[in-house]
């Protein structure tokens, strides 16, 4: 032990070597020196990526009558579709990142997981988990490079809520009155598998837009070229995109022209939508309002569809108009009613949603009220 130290006020302390310091404090200062260690290498690393568990989970009590048949359910999907996802971004310095999203689907009414990727079975295996989307990414300045299963850029303009004030889900879909293939077998209207995709950059004064292609891998229908180009600015919103898939023996072509305007009280859209195979065409057009007041929110749309066959005698024509509301009770769970009745005629069998009956030349109506909480 060394020599006590004095102090100029007379005060004095020993000052004890290593080896007299007692045990249990050595052993809490390398703790604390260890937690101290990996706390900076783990705050280093968090400052670098982020990885992020998302989902939305969304039920209700579904009535759909077809003809003269009705059937209560309990439906998934009414407000926003359910889903469970990962995703994440690591920054690579320079303005560079990289990227990766893992997107499943769910039946949260029966506890199932992941659904199909658009092929027939057996080829899509029994069960896919992430049939939503599955993608890993680069972006930089000059935009974004996106590899895998991906939306389609015409899928886009059909279901973005600004254009589509139901966001392409519930009984008042907008895609409850498209045929999505006109029977080419065409599983590219939503997603794409095997796609390469490319993303320009957010600081074009309101400019956006992406290309993408898809390898079929032996499957014509999913082997697609596609493009969206659109622009943003203040209250203004307009879309237009192009996509062909290589379908024999006709290929599927698929354009369309999304439209909207913030009025700020409330927000006006349109969609027009055309399909192409061969001698058949199918056009699309929905007029669409959402009206926010507070926590309410109120959404109306009317939509028209005819597909124009070689024989005029026989161009399947519907109607369909769609009431919904709901009640935000926080930024993530809401509350909500939805109405929706589509009329049809001329060979036409649209529903709003499956259920028994059939809608063949009649009507198909549907109510739902539901929950959802996203997380």
């Amino acid at each position: 032990m060394k020599a006590p130290v004095c102090g100029r006020h007379g005060r004095c302390h020993v000052l004890l070597r290593p080896e007299f310091e007692p045990r249990q404090d050595r052993a809490a200062r390398k703790t604390l020196l260890t937690l101290a260690v990996l706390g900076t290498f783990a705050g280093a690393a968090s400052a670098q990526s982020t990885v992020t568990l998302f989902g939305v989970v969304d039920l209700g009590l579904r009535n759909v009558k077809n003809g003269s048949v009705s059937q209560k359910q309990m439906s998934t999907d009414g407000l926003t579709v359910n889903r469970i996802g990962f995703r994440g971004v690591e920054d690579l310095g320079g303005g560079l990142s990289a990227g990766f999203w893992l997107e499943a689907g769910m039946l949260p009414d029966v506890g199932a997981a992941g659904g199909s990727n658009g092929l027939p079975a057996p080829t899509n295996g029994s069960s896919v988990l992430f049939n939503r989307r599955a993608t890993v990414s680069l972006t930089g300045n000059w935009g974004e490079i996106r590899l895998g299963r991906d939306y389609t850029p015409n899928f886009w303009n059909t279901a973005v809520a600004v254009f589509e004030p139901f966001g392409a889900t519930g009984v008042a879909s907008f895609l409850n009155i498209v045929n999505t293939s006109l029977g080419t077998g065409a599983i590219t209207f939503t997603r794409a598998n095997n796609s390469v995709g490319y993303f320009l950059p957010n600081n074009l004064g309101g400019f956006y837009g992406q290309v993408q292609t898809s390898a079929g891998e032996g499957v014509d229908a999913n082997k697609q070229t596609s493009a969206r180009i659109g622009y943003a600015t203040g209250p203004v919103n307009v879309s237009l995109a192009s996509g062909v898939t290589d379908t024999s023996p006709n290929k599927y072509k698929h354009h369309n022209l999304g439209a909207a305007y913030n009025f700020g009280f409330m927000s006006l859209s349109a969609i027009y939508d055309l399909g192409e195979a061969g001698p058949i065409d199918q056009k699309v057009w929905q007029l669409g309002v959402d009206i926010p007041i507070g926590q309410h929110q109120i959404r109306a749309a009317y939509a028209s569809a005819k597909i124009d066959n070689p024989n005029p005698a026989s161009d399947p024509e519907a109607k369909r108009i769609g009431l919904g509301y709901v009640y935000h009770l926080s930024k993530r769970t809401g509350i909500y009613g939805t109405y929706a009745q589509i009329k049809n005629k001329n060979g036409a069998a649209f529903v709003v949603g499956a259920g028994a009956g059939s809608s063949l030349n009649a009507k198909s109506t549907g109510y739902e009220v539901g929950l959802r909480h996203s997380f």
